[in-house]
Protein backbone atom coordinates (compact mmCIF):
# COMPACT_ATOMS: atom_id res chain seq x y z
CA UNK A 1 0.00 0.00 0.00
CA UNK A 2 1.44 3.50 -1.04
CA UNK A 3 1.95 6.43 1.72
CA UNK A 4 -1.32 8.23 1.88
CA UNK A 5 0.46 11.61 0.77
CA UNK A 6 1.29 9.40 -2.26
CA UNK A 7 -2.07 8.60 -3.16
CA UNK A 8 -4.70 10.47 -5.12
CA UNK A 9 -8.00 8.48 -4.37
CA UNK A 10 -8.74 6.41 -1.47
CA UNK A 11 -12.40 4.31 -1.87
CA UNK A 12 -12.82 1.69 1.19
CA UNK A 13 -15.77 -0.72 1.09
CA UNK A 14 -17.99 1.23 -1.56
CA UNK A 15 -21.19 -0.25 -2.61
CA UNK A 16 -24.41 1.16 -4.56
CA UNK A 17 -27.97 0.34 -4.64
CA UNK A 18 -30.85 1.62 -7.02
CA UNK A 19 -34.55 1.87 -6.26
CA UNK A 20 -35.68 1.89 -9.55
CA UNK A 21 -39.89 1.93 -9.98
CA UNK A 22 -40.78 -1.41 -11.76
CA UNK A 23 -44.48 -0.62 -14.03
CA UNK A 24 -45.62 -3.86 -14.62
CA UNK A 25 -48.51 -2.80 -16.53
CA UNK A 26 -47.45 -3.14 -19.92
CA UNK A 27 -50.69 -2.80 -21.72
CA UNK A 28 -53.38 0.07 -21.98
CA UNK A 29 -55.73 -2.60 -20.56
CA UNK A 30 -53.47 -3.34 -17.58
CA UNK A 31 -53.31 0.36 -17.24
CA UNK A 32 -56.79 0.96 -16.90
CA UNK A 33 -58.01 -1.63 -14.60
CA UNK A 34 -54.78 -1.16 -12.04
CA UNK A 35 -55.07 3.21 -12.27
CA UNK A 36 -54.57 3.04 -8.24
CA UNK A 37 -51.76 0.11 -7.86
CA UNK A 38 -48.52 1.90 -7.51
CA UNK A 39 -45.87 0.68 -9.24
CA UNK A 40 -43.61 -1.50 -7.54
CA UNK A 41 -40.25 -0.62 -6.05
CA UNK A 42 -36.92 -2.79 -7.67
CA UNK A 43 -33.60 -3.17 -6.28
CA UNK A 44 -30.62 -3.19 -8.75
CA UNK A 45 -27.09 -3.61 -6.99
CA UNK A 46 -25.12 -1.51 -9.12
CA UNK A 47 -21.93 -1.77 -7.48
CA UNK A 48 -21.18 -4.35 -4.67
CA UNK A 49 -18.87 -3.68 -1.71
CA UNK A 50 -15.18 -2.38 -3.17
CA UNK A 51 -11.93 -0.97 -2.33
CA UNK A 52 -9.26 0.60 -4.30
CA UNK A 53 -6.83 2.92 -4.39
CA UNK A 54 -5.45 5.15 -7.09
CA UNK A 55 -1.72 7.10 -7.00
CA UNK A 56 -1.04 10.49 -7.11
CA UNK A 57 0.23 10.71 -11.08
CA UNK A 58 -1.04 7.44 -12.16
CA UNK A 59 -2.94 6.43 -15.22
CA UNK A 60 -5.49 3.79 -14.02
CA UNK A 61 -7.65 1.50 -16.06
CA UNK A 62 -10.86 0.25 -15.90
CA UNK A 63 -12.56 -2.15 -17.97
CA UNK A 64 -15.16 -4.20 -18.41
CA UNK A 65 -18.17 -5.19 -19.84
CA UNK A 66 -21.89 -2.29 -20.36
CA UNK A 67 -23.43 -3.03 -17.46
CA UNK A 68 -20.45 -3.82 -15.11
CA UNK A 69 -20.45 -1.18 -13.03
CA UNK A 70 -17.77 1.08 -14.60
CA UNK A 71 -20.23 4.13 -14.98
CA UNK A 72 -21.51 3.68 -11.69
CA UNK A 73 -17.72 3.52 -9.95
CA UNK A 74 -16.79 6.44 -11.90
CA UNK A 75 -19.77 8.40 -10.60
CA UNK A 76 -18.99 7.77 -7.31
CA UNK A 77 -15.34 8.28 -7.38
CA UNK A 78 -16.10 11.57 -8.97
CA UNK A 79 -18.62 12.85 -6.42
CA UNK A 80 -21.73 12.56 -8.65
CA UNK A 81 -23.26 9.95 -6.46
CA UNK A 82 -23.39 9.49 -2.86
CA UNK A 83 -22.06 5.75 -1.53
CA UNK A 84 -24.39 3.42 0.45
CA UNK A 85 -21.48 1.93 2.42
CA UNK A 86 -17.83 2.92 3.12
CA UNK A 87 -16.32 6.48 1.92
CA UNK A 88 -14.17 7.82 -0.76
CA UNK A 89 -11.03 10.23 0.23
CA UNK A 90 -9.62 12.43 -2.65
CA UNK A 91 -6.67 14.29 -2.68
CA UNK A 92 -7.06 17.49 -5.56
CA UNK A 93 -9.37 18.36 -8.13
CA UNK A 94 -11.65 16.51 -10.15
CA UNK A 95 -13.31 16.15 -13.86
CA UNK A 96 -15.39 13.23 -14.95
CA UNK A 97 -15.61 13.59 -18.79
CA UNK A 98 -18.35 12.04 -19.23
CA UNK A 99 -20.39 13.27 -21.82
CA UNK A 100 -21.01 16.23 -19.85
CA UNK A 101 -21.75 14.53 -16.24
CA UNK A 102 -21.49 17.90 -13.88
CA UNK A 103 -22.67 20.60 -16.28
CA UNK A 104 -25.61 22.11 -16.65
CA UNK A 105 -27.37 21.32 -20.04
CA UNK A 106 -29.58 24.63 -19.12
CA UNK A 107 -26.02 27.10 -19.51
CA UNK A 108 -24.47 27.62 -22.69
CA UNK A 109 -20.86 26.18 -23.77
CA UNK A 110 -19.86 30.11 -22.66
CA UNK A 111 -21.65 29.61 -19.39
CA UNK A 112 -20.25 25.92 -18.76
CA UNK A 113 -16.67 27.18 -19.07
CA UNK A 114 -16.64 30.03 -16.63
CA UNK A 115 -18.36 27.25 -14.04
CA UNK A 116 -16.35 24.24 -14.58
CA UNK A 117 -13.63 26.20 -14.22
CA UNK A 118 -14.42 28.00 -11.12
CA UNK A 119 -15.28 24.46 -9.42
CA UNK A 120 -11.16 23.59 -10.45
CA UNK A 121 -10.31 26.95 -8.20
CA UNK A 122 -9.57 29.49 -11.35
CA UNK A 123 -10.62 32.58 -11.14
CA UNK A 124 -12.33 34.48 -13.54
CA UNK A 125 -9.62 36.26 -15.06
CA UNK A 126 -7.79 33.19 -15.13
CA UNK A 127 -10.85 31.56 -17.47
CA UNK A 128 -10.16 34.88 -19.50
CA UNK A 129 -6.92 34.10 -20.18
CA UNK A 130 -7.69 30.24 -21.56
CA UNK A 131 -11.04 30.93 -22.49
CA UNK A 132 -10.13 31.43 -26.63
CA UNK A 133 -7.66 28.09 -26.29
CA UNK A 134 -10.53 25.79 -24.81
CA UNK A 135 -13.34 27.07 -27.42
CA UNK A 136 -10.69 26.16 -30.06
CA UNK A 137 -9.33 22.67 -28.61
CA UNK A 138 -13.29 21.72 -28.65
CA UNK A 139 -13.86 23.52 -31.71
CA UNK A 140 -17.06 24.78 -31.26
CA UNK A 141 -16.57 28.68 -31.72
CA UNK A 142 -19.89 28.70 -33.71
CA UNK A 143 -22.03 27.16 -31.11
CA UNK A 144 -20.42 29.24 -27.66
CA UNK A 145 -23.34 30.49 -26.70
CA UNK A 146 -25.83 27.41 -27.39
CA UNK A 147 -27.47 25.88 -24.38
CA UNK A 148 -25.22 22.39 -24.26
CA UNK A 149 -28.51 20.63 -24.09
CA UNK A 150 -28.99 21.08 -27.82
CA UNK A 151 -25.19 19.66 -28.50
CA UNK A 152 -24.61 15.74 -29.31
CA UNK A 153 -22.59 13.66 -26.64
CA UNK A 154 -19.80 14.04 -28.81
CA UNK A 155 -19.60 18.20 -28.76
CA UNK A 156 -20.48 17.46 -24.61
CA UNK A 157 -17.45 15.26 -24.85
CA UNK A 158 -15.03 17.67 -26.26
CA UNK A 159 -16.11 20.38 -24.30
CA UNK A 160 -15.25 18.94 -20.86
CA UNK A 161 -12.25 17.36 -22.20
CA UNK A 162 -11.15 20.76 -23.48
CA UNK A 163 -11.47 22.56 -20.06
CA UNK A 164 -9.81 19.51 -18.35
CA UNK A 165 -7.15 20.12 -20.49
CA UNK A 166 -7.16 24.04 -20.55
CA UNK A 167 -8.11 24.16 -16.58
CA UNK A 168 -5.64 21.47 -15.63
CA UNK A 169 -7.81 18.88 -13.04
CA UNK A 170 -5.80 17.50 -10.70
CA UNK A 171 -7.71 13.82 -11.15
CA UNK A 172 -9.52 13.45 -14.46
CA UNK A 173 -11.84 10.42 -15.54
CA UNK A 174 -11.95 10.01 -19.01
CA UNK A 175 -14.54 7.83 -20.24
CA UNK A 176 -13.94 6.56 -24.36
CA UNK A 177 -12.27 9.71 -24.69
CA UNK A 178 -10.49 8.88 -27.55
CA UNK A 179 -13.80 7.47 -29.56
CA UNK A 180 -15.60 10.86 -29.24
CA UNK A 181 -15.57 13.32 -32.14
CA UNK A 182 -13.75 12.97 -35.70
CA UNK A 183 -10.30 11.57 -36.62
CA UNK A 184 -8.91 15.04 -36.51
CA UNK A 185 -10.49 15.31 -33.01
CA UNK A 186 -9.30 12.06 -31.47
CA UNK A 187 -5.87 12.75 -32.91
CA UNK A 188 -5.39 15.65 -30.96
CA UNK A 189 -6.55 13.81 -27.85
CA UNK A 190 -3.94 11.28 -28.54
CA UNK A 191 -1.54 13.83 -29.10
CA UNK A 192 -2.79 15.75 -25.97
CA UNK A 193 -2.79 12.52 -23.69
CA UNK A 194 1.02 11.83 -25.18
CA UNK A 195 2.51 14.99 -23.92
CA UNK A 196 4.00 16.59 -20.95
CA UNK A 197 0.60 17.81 -19.89
CA UNK A 198 -0.15 14.41 -18.61
CA UNK A 199 3.38 14.37 -16.15
CA UNK A 200 1.70 14.14 -12.99
CA UNK A 201 -1.99 14.21 -13.58
CA UNK A 202 -4.06 10.94 -12.13
CA UNK A 203 -6.42 9.92 -15.08
CA UNK A 204 -8.37 7.29 -14.45
CA UNK A 205 -8.95 5.92 -18.46
CA UNK A 206 -12.23 3.76 -18.85
CA UNK A 207 -12.49 2.07 -22.46
CA UNK A 208 -13.53 -0.75 -24.46
CA UNK A 209 -10.26 -0.47 -26.10
CA UNK A 210 -7.78 -3.01 -24.63
CA UNK A 211 -5.10 -1.51 -26.99
CA UNK A 212 -6.14 1.96 -25.35
CA UNK A 213 -5.91 0.71 -21.84
CA UNK A 214 -2.69 -1.71 -22.50
CA UNK A 215 -0.83 1.41 -24.17
CA UNK A 216 -1.54 4.06 -21.41
CA UNK A 217 -1.88 1.99 -18.33
CA UNK A 218 0.70 0.00 -15.38
CA UNK A 219 -2.61 -0.69 -12.95
CA UNK A 220 -6.15 -2.02 -14.48
CA UNK A 221 -9.49 -2.94 -12.36
CA UNK A 222 -11.84 -5.50 -14.07
CA UNK A 223 -15.53 -5.27 -13.47
CA UNK A 224 -17.85 -7.86 -13.82
CA UNK A 225 -21.82 -7.45 -12.85
CA UNK A 226 -21.19 -5.07 -10.17
CA UNK A 227 -17.95 -7.03 -8.93
CA UNK A 228 -14.32 -5.69 -8.39
CA UNK A 229 -13.00 -9.07 -10.13
CA UNK A 230 -9.70 -7.82 -10.29
CA UNK A 231 -7.25 -5.37 -9.75
CA UNK A 232 -3.58 -4.98 -10.72
CA UNK A 233 -0.97 -5.44 -13.64
CA UNK A 234 -3.09 -4.57 -16.82
CA UNK A 235 -1.97 -7.50 -18.59
CA UNK A 236 -3.69 -10.01 -16.50
CA UNK A 237 -6.79 -7.79 -16.31
CA UNK A 238 -7.22 -7.68 -19.74
CA UNK A 239 -6.43 -11.58 -19.77
CA UNK A 240 -9.46 -12.12 -17.80
CA UNK A 241 -11.52 -9.88 -19.66
CA UNK A 242 -11.03 -11.64 -22.55
CA UNK A 243 -11.44 -15.07 -21.12
CA UNK A 244 -14.67 -14.19 -19.83
CA UNK A 245 -15.37 -12.86 -22.99
CA UNK A 246 -14.69 -15.38 -25.29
Amino acid sequence: MEPENDTALIAKNISKTFHISEDSHNTVKHRLFNLFNAPRAKEVTALKNMSLEIGKGECFGLIGRNGSGKSTLTKLLAGVYKTDTGFIKITGTTMLMNLGVGMSHELTARENIYVSGSVLGLKIKDIDAIFDEIVDFAELREFIDTKIKFFSSGMVARLSFSIAVKAGADIMFLDEIFAVGDMKFQEKAVKVFESSWIKGKTVILVSHSMHTIKKYCKRSAYLKSGELIFLGETDKAIELYLKDNE
